[in-house]
């Protein structure tokens, strides 16, 4: 394990890596775990701690519930290897969150406050939920496939509808996003050109789309109220694979990354190629970007904390 601090990120999952049951090992043994918890419910409004350790899945699953609850995790990961680690908590030198977990990166990054990430994130949510309401809409992951493939498929399924490249995780694995319909025909088309794998995602909407261009205002609302500072290390933009310290240009490519492509790959290679980072910690629920690492770079020690 490297302890150079010009090596060290963590990373922060997003949608889809909740589970019934999470926060509860942590909040048993970490007293500041458990206290970010009860601090969440006081901004919420409801009771955090209980709906991610107790469910329903089907209500933690929904996009209202799913982001402040993995927000809120990721941060309580941060208080164990704070409490079981302090050094490498001290170390780490950059940053990053897939999707929603840029919220979290971003706070841990001293950008926002707990309380500010928290409101907006939780106004994200709500936004993004009220967008998939009017819009029905799905993700389907293609494993397998080149980019350039994928992209044909896309062409040939798309017909009047909405559908997109919606995120570049790793080589061979590419998530397609759009309405429902025109989503079942890329999967249609994907399983017969020799797909490894067409995989349904269990999301609320076309994420990553222009079918969620009416969640922008409300967030660009939310966002305006929140004070951001230069982060104190760099945080990846999923919009541009890039670090950005001007608050504005945050903020604005936070706005803009709800309709954008998240390329995760790309931030990936950044951090290892232009950062020099030899070590990687998932920090929260699952084992996604664990897993994603390994196709990027399968010899890069990727060790989750859970949460």
């Amino acid at each position: 394990m490297s302890t150079d601090a010009a090596r060290i990120a963590f990373l922060f999952p997003g949608q889809g890596a909740q589970a019934v049951g999470m926060g509860s090992a942590v909040c048993s043994q970490v007293p500041a775990a458990r206290k970010l918890f009860d601090r969440a419910g006081d901004v919420l409004g409801y009771d955090l701690y209980q709906l991610c350790a107790e469910g329903p899945a089907e209500k933690l699953d929904s996009t209202v519930y799913s982001q402040p609850a993995l927000f809120v995790a990721g941060l309580a990961a941060l208080e164990r290897l704070k409490q079981d680690s302090p050094a490498l908590f001290e170390q780490c030198s950059a940053t990053a969150g897939l999707s929603l977990g840029e919220y979290t990166a971003l706070v841990f990054a001293g950008a926002m406050d707990f309380n500010s990430g928290l409101r907006v994130v939780q106004e994200r949510g709500r936004a993004m939920q009220a967008a998939a309401d009017a819009s029905p809409g799905g993700m389907v992951s293609l494993l397998g496939m080149e980019r350039e493939q994928v992209e044909s498929l896309i062409a040939e399924a798309r017909g009047t509808e909405v559908l997109e490249v919606a995120n570049l995780l790793c080589p061979g694995n590419i998530v397609v996003s759009g309405h429902q319909t025109a989503c079942q025909r890329v999967a249609e088309l994907a399983t017969a050109a020799g797909a490894m794998k067409v995989i349904p995602l269990a999301v609320a909407g076309a994420f990553h789309t222009p079918l969620m261009q009416p969640a922008l205002d409300r967030l660009r609302a939310a966002l305006a109220d929140v004070t951001i500072k230069p982060p104190r290390i760099p945080v990846i933009s999923n919009v541009d694979a890039l670090p950005h310290s001007d608050p504005d240009e945050i903020r604005d490519l936070l706005i803009r990354q709800v309709c954008s492509q998240v390329r995760w790959e790309d931030s990936m290679r950044y951090l290892i190629d232009q950062h020099g980072i030899a070590q990687f910690y998932e920090l929260g629920p699952g084992r996604v970007l664990t897993g994603l690492m390994k196709r990027i770079n399968r010899k890069m020690p990727c060790e989750n904390v859970a949460a």
